[in-house]
């Protein structure tokens, strides 16, 4: 009896295991399923919306007959082999010699750079001083400073306006990048909460060794908010580099024109000429996407506000 008792499996504690596994495989399949479908809707988004700039970038490439045809027609016959190149930027040519296209872009650079310039200085000193300085009605004055971003940009307009037609600034680009150095609300938001996540340890520290608020925010603050200062730069360059409303209401000097609405004035003197549109519209969302995609690790930290690491 003892030999048959010792023979008989024990059911009890062997199946045990066998389940655990079971159920276990069973929850890795499904993660497994879950993070398949996850890429494939965020792959069919991104496909989706990519077509608009993919028919901007094969449009600049194709015929006029290309362009009318139905159904429409994706590869031009310009990128099939073999390549003219002589031909293949004919509508790239034609855009840079209709308008003053360097010169709009070189008053586009300069005010997107004074721009980037005057939102990182004028953003992180405020920014520092609502996080890491105390003071009394610091709380009340960082509210109302985010109470301005209820206030709507048609508000303001005019009396805008007529303080820079007062200052002697109408018609010339100080309009386009002065407002820069002022700081915006949301920017200091931004910037503000990635400092609160900076340890006080670095500041008393600093503090001991002697150093004073501008030395602990240039030697120790700013390099620890890289992500935000690089988020806040890429959404300022793309609002001065895109920019239309402000050089539409400021500038009438042809030469002081920028890209954006250089492009609206050639539309409108060649305005069924697609081809040559969408080449300059090209040329002008490249930086755009170049600087995306090269700032795009510091991008994401900074708008998830990663704070620092250890």
């Amino acid at each position: 009896m003892s030999e048959l008792t010792d023979m008989t499996p024990n059911r009890g504690t062997s199946s045990v295991p066998n389940v655990r596994q079971s159920k276990s495989l069973t929850r890795m399949q499904r993660e497994r399923i879950k993070k398949a479908v996850l890429h494939a809707v965020l792959i069919a988004g991104a496909v989706v919306f990519s077509i608009p700039f993919i028919w901007l970038v094969t449009t600049a490439f194709k015929t006029d007959a290309e362009m009318g045809a139905f159904p429409p027609v994706w590869l031009p016959e310009r990128w099939k082999p073999p390549i003219d190149w002589s031909d293949l930027f004919y509508h790239f040519e034609r855009a840079l010699t209709f308008i003053p296209y360097w010169r709009y872009t070189l008053n586009s650079a300069y005010v997107t750079a004074m721009s980037i310039l005057g939102e990182l200085v004028s953003v992180s000193l405020v920014a520092y001083g609502f996080s890491r300085v105390r003071f009394k009605g610091r709380d009340v004055l960082f509210v109302l400073v985010l109470s301005t971003m209820m206030l709507p940009g048609q508000v303001t307009l005019i009396p805008t306006f007529l303080i820079f037609k007062w200052l002697g600034w109408y018609n010339t680009l100080k309009p386009l990048w002065f407002p820069a150095f002022t700081a915006s609300a949301f920017y200091i938001f931004l910037m503000r909460q990635f400092m609160l996540t900076i340890p006080a340890d670095l500041e008393d520290a600093a503090k001991i060794d002697g150093c004073g608020h501008f030395r602990i925010y240039w030697q120790i603050v700013l390099p620890l908010v890289k992500p935000a200062l690089a988020t806040i730069a890429i959404f300022t360059f793309m609002g001065a580099w895109n920019d239309f409303m402000r050089p539409l209401i400021y500038i009438t000097d042809l030469d002081l024109m920028p890209l954006s609405l250089g492009l609206q004035m050639f539309k409108g003197s060649h305005g069924a000429e697609w081809g040559p549109l969408m080449a300059a519209s090209l040329i002008m969302v490249l930086p755009v996407v170049i600087l995306f995609f090269s700032a795009q690790k510091y991008f994401i930290q900074g708008v998830t506000l990663t704070g620092m690491k250890g």
